[in-house]
């Protein structure tokens, strides 16, 4: 699968809903993504892949950049597209970007019973710095990583 990684646009916003959905028990509104890509300091990007003329968005990677910080919010794939390394490059591509705008760290919080985000996460030098009780609602705690880019 040929997938690349590009800036995302309005145009783009019906199938990251999909995606969103997919994903996610509680997954965030059509109009709560509109408002990340209107925000300045608000980055979304995708990942495509392309069949012919046709590109479809098979996962997709939502940031702020705010100070000397990337903070991820929300990465997601097509459960067909899953376990190929799109997350991976998405998360890379954000990496990247933080140490371009010269960010200091890149934090996120993922759930405690997400083992595979959790391993890639730590295979990207992440660390699991403290717990958030109850994040995701009652019973579901988040764990909160930090990446140092001043170490790497």
């Amino acid at each position: 699968m040929t997938v690349k990684i590009r800036e995302a646009s309005a145009d783009d916003l019906s199938e990251i809903v999909e995606i969103e959905r997919l994903s996610f028990e509680n997954p965030w509104s059509r109009e709560s993504f509109v408002r990340e890509l209107a925000l300045p300091f608000s980055r979304t990007c995708v990942a495509t892949k392309t069949n012919g003329s046709s590109e479809t968005v098979v996962g997709y990677l939502c940031r702020w950049l705010v100070a000397d910080e990337c903070h991820i919010l929300n990465v997601a794939v097509r459960p067909f597209a899953r376990r190929c390394g799109i997350g991976e490059r998405l998360m890379r591509h954000a990496i990247c970007e933080a140490k371009r705008e010269k960010a200091r760290f890149v934090t996120l919080e993922v759930r405690r019973s997400n083992l595979a985000a959790r391993s890639l996460y730590r295979k990207l030098s992440f660390e699991e710095r403290r717990l958030r009780r109850n994040y995701y609602g009652s019973g579901d705690d988040a764990i909160v990583m930090e990446l140092r880019l001043d170490r790497t």
